[in-house]
């Protein structure tokens, strides 16, 4: 099956976009974990119409379960990776799909990689696009740092590159699925905490919390859960620090992909995310129309 549109992300920007375009007629599917940030607010009592405070949850739930009664499918799954094709697939942990139109709204990347000098091998070594840098490290030993199916799937990507792939969980535990820990046993596996990176002008190793130290060429940094920053540097969408470009429609660089909410770094509000899938909505609906009529 192919949607008429996906939304990558459960926060108010996706659903109120997935509210608007289930309603237009549009197959919408919504794809993501119930791990949003506002999960953790307590009372929200700045948002319009509700006379008095209701609690993250509650609001997220509100949203779903309005988007689930006008038709729209959500899913709990994780995706890892976005190709733009005739039409977009997105690759899940559980599965694939296909799609016309794309929204980014996962909101605004939370974890960041505790590894001393990290930053500072930027580009020297250290890289966050497997698809961009994996063509540089054929037959070199090389490391991904992370403890996710994200961080399994960016390892497997290098594999027709080098067979020298290791993934540094930094002492971690292991977050897989079934899928991803069948895939694991054709990478090395190093559980240490990571200290620190060690190198000169480029990296050349790392120093473990323990004192061991193991050489490597280069390091892919996917920690936790991919972000629309990690999809943006796949793709050749345009950013703008950690943030998505977009113009006043929530239209990228790249046709048919949009994006919305925290992602795009506005203002953190519900009815900031709100607003903007709204917006994004609406482009969403003609582009789809004018593209049934072409396939017809």
């Amino acid at each position: 099956m192919i949607y008429d549109t996906l939304v990558i992300g459960r926060g108010p920007a996706g659903i109120s976009c997935a509210v608007y375009t289930v309603r237009a007629n549009l197959s919408t599917v919504v794809i993501g974990k119930f791990e949003s940030s506002l999960l953790k607010a307590e009372k929200i009592e700045n948002y319009y119409g509700f006379e008095n405070p209701i609690s993250g949850k509650e609001l997220l739930m509100a949203g779903e379960n309005q988007a689930r009664r006008l038709g729209a499918e959500i899913i709990e799954d994780e995706v890892v990776a976005i190709e733009k094709e005739a039409h977009f697939k997105v690759t899940c942990v559980k599965g694939t799909y296909e799609a016309r139109t794309v929204l980014l709204s996962t909101g605004s990347p939370v974890i960041k990689a505790p590894v001393k000098r990290l930053e500072e091998f930027e580009g020297k070594g250290v890289s966050y696009c497997t698809t961009c840098d994996g063509f540089f490290y054929r037959s070199k030993k090389v490391g991904v740092l992370g403890y996710t199916d994200y961080a399994v799937h960016e390892a497997l990507e290098l594999l027709p590159f080098t067979k020298d792939v290791t993934l540094y969980t930094n002492g971690m535990p292991l977050n897989l699925s079934d899928n991803s820990k069948e895939g694991l046993s054709q990478l090395k596996l190093n559980d240490k905490k990571v200290k620190s990176l060690q190198g000169g002008e480029v990296i050349e190793g790392l120093l473990f919390e323990d004192g061991s130290t193991e050489l490597l060429n280069g390091l892919f940094v996917a920690y936790g859960s991919a972000s629309s920053t990690s999809f943006a540097l796949k793709m050749g969408i345009e950013t703008d620090g950690k943030s998505i470009v977009t113009n006043n429609k929530m239209e990228t660089n790249i046709p048919g992909l949009y994006a919305a909410g925290d992602c795009t770094g506005v203002f953190k509000q519900v009815s900031v995310g709100v607003g903007q899938g709204a917006i994004a909505s609406r482009q969403i609906i003609e582009l789809v129309r004018k593209m049934r009529k072409e396939e017809n």
